[in-house]
């Protein structure tokens, strides 16, 4: 109980010599620093990044994780459901399959873009998530990293559906359904639909370890991971 006081007093003091008062006291106890506190945070969620985030950047990191996968969006779920129903059931895998290549070849950028956001955290950032909801440090990296994820992942994916062949697969896909009598010709952005259900996979494998590592003192795989974790149980 005196150490959570003294950790609650250093997040509310506002006097220079008050704060250093306490943090004289801290320095001389068990109490972790607020050095220690950032640092420590820090280090949670650039495991986050290593041991989720980096999953998803090989091959079949999304196509084989059902958390993640990317689907069909609605408008072209018509499209999966028809040329099935005429016999096309291997064009419709190959073009969900690219999907997901094209999002696993992306991935990987995130994670320098993390660590940037994270290296600038402050010590208010720190405490917010430390004392926030449960997904607090998966909010911070949104807000911080969703926009310079958007601009980097949405080449890269246009650039992949081409490398591997995609947008001609793709526009086969299209074309044929769309000479199908009665139907409702398509044209979906398929690089922006991909690029958003990216960075909700990024986000949401985050969010995971995030949760884990809050709930399970085993996944603290530090000293100073428990330390500072352990101020929030």
């Amino acid at each position: 109980m005196k150490k959570l006081i003294l950790i609650i007093t250093i997040f509310t003091l506002s006097g220079c010599a008050e704060m250093q008062q306490v943090l004289d006291e801290v320095a001389n106890s068990n109490i972790l620093t607020q050095e220690q506190i950032g640092q420590g945070l820090k280090e949670a969620l650039t495991n986050g990044i290593v041991n989720q985030v980096t999953t998803l950047a090989i091959k079949d990191g999304f196509f084989k994780n059902e958390m993640v996968k990317i689907l069909y969006p609605q408008e072209l779920q018509k499209v999966d459901k028809t040329l099935r129903d005429i016999g096309l059931d291997a064009l419709a895998d190959e073009g969900l399959k690219m999907l997901n290549r094209a999002a696993e070849d992306a991935v990987s950028e995130a994670i320098p873009i993390f660590k940037e956001a994270i290296m600038n955290m402050t010590f208010a950032d720190a405490k917010n998530i430390l004392m926030g909801d449960k997904d607090a440090a998966t909010q911070y990296l949104q807000r911080t990293t969703t926009e310079a994820l958007r601009a980097k992942f949405q080449p890269i994916i246009q650039n992949s559906f081409q490398k591997v062949g995609a947008d001609k697969v793709w526009n086969d896909i299209i074309t044929k359904y769309n000479k199908i009598p009665l139907v409702n010709k398509v044209n979906p952005d398929l690089t922006g639909y991909v690029t958003d259900e990216s960075l909700k996979s990024v986000y949401k494998m985050v969010a995971v370890e995030e949760n884990k590592i809050r709930t399970d003192i085993g996944s603290r795989s530090t000293d100073l991971l428990k330390k500072v974790f352990a101020l929030q149980d």
